[in-house]
């Protein structure tokens, strides 16, 4: 089950991606952080030869990560094994590289040809495998246009397929027309289900990259309720999500941490680690999901590739969770 097709396209792939968020660094919309801290990059770099060496062949990130930091480390890892990578990455958001600040989103044909380039240019390649559309929130009005430049785009060579990074069905709807889209990246794991993209992605053979396979780190078991994360911390306290999000102004989610408690014990059947269990269930889920974990060291690298050599959670262990989170079967 390691490697397997990236939906329609021919694109074969690791079931396990590496999520290159993290390793971009510090970057900020105005004064709210966007990174995950300060991050060493001969870190980063051991961290991608670890999960080259573990069968890793999906690394997905995006020119805003960092304001560009998280490609150029990307590719400086990559040297000459470009060849042996899937390399995805996003385009969406303006920034300026030297003040690592983000400004607006754009999605015109024009801008989105420059940020292709840019991309290749940071990346040090003449092609990327998956380019996705990164603005989550933009509106149905317009998208037929961004897919279209894709399409362009694919035909002139400089991608091989296309997505879009979000978690609505009725905007990957309007991708899906495209002949070379063959991708959704939406949010998804044990504790945040989104069965209607599960099924979207099967019904048309769409891979599914999972942003927050770990719940932000909540799945590994490293934070309680007494946890706070540092100021220049996309989770940290200056960042407000709902009291339904991973964080709220720092804190973990206590009512994540209590379910997360509840099924401890399914998650490490095998000799499984927590964060391992978790990707194990996004592959019990459906064949579709390729998980993305985030990395910042060669630790988290060992633990999250660790999870291919146990597989996917079994039917009833997936219907052992359902059970105690007291919510509808994920599995038919």
């Amino acid at each position: 089950m390691n490697n397997r097709k990236l939906g329609r396209s021919e694109i074969e792939v690791s079931a396990l991606g590496m999520g290159c968020w993290a390793i971009g660094g510090p970057f900020w919309d105005g004064d709210l952080p966007n990174g995950w801290g300060d991050v060493n990059d001969d870190d980063s770099i051991a961290s991608i030869h670890k999960a080259l060496d573990m069968g890793v062949t999906l690394f997905d990130t995006a020119d805003v990560y960092g304001a560009g930091h998280s490609e150029y480390v990307l590719a400086q890892a990559l040297g000459n094994r470009r060849k042996d990578v899937v390399i995805a990455t996003k385009f969406g958001y303006t920034f300026d590289e030297e003040t690592r600040h983000t400004f607006e989103g754009r999605s015109d044909a024009a801008y989105i040809r420059s940020a292709v380039d840019e991309s290749l240019r940071r990346l040090n390649t003449d092609y990327i495998d998956l380019y996705q559309f990164h603005i989550n929130e933009h509106p149905l009005e317009g998208a037929d246009v961004v897919r279209d430049t894709l399409e362009d785009l694919v035909q002139a060579g400089k991608i091989r397929a296309y997505g879009w990074s979000t978690d609505f069905i009725e905007k990957a709807a309007i991708f899906n027309e495209g002949a070379h889209n063959s991708a959704v990246q939406f949010e998804c794991n044990v504790l945040d289900v989104n069965r209607e993209m599960i099924a979207f992605c099967e019904q048309h053979n769409l891979g599914g990259l999972n942003r927050g396979p770990l719940a932000m780190g909540i799945l590994t078991g490293k934070f309680t309720r007494a946890s706070t994360l540092a100021e220049d911390d996309v989770r940290g306290p200056k960042q407000t999500q709902s009291d339904e999000g991973y964080f709220n102004y720092g804190k973990p989610n206590a009512k994540m941490l209590a379910q997360l408690e509840a099924i401890r014990e399914v998650l490490r059947s095998g000799g499984r680690t927590l964060a391992q269990g978790a990707i194990a269930w996004l592959w019990a889920a459906s064949e579709m999901m390729l998980p993305i974990p985030g990395f910042k060291t060669v630790a988290q690298v060992e633990e999250n590739a660790g999870a291919l050599q146990y597989g996917p959670l079994t039917a009833d262990q997936m219907a052992e969770i359902d059970r105690i989170l007291e919510r509808d079967a994920v599995l038919s």
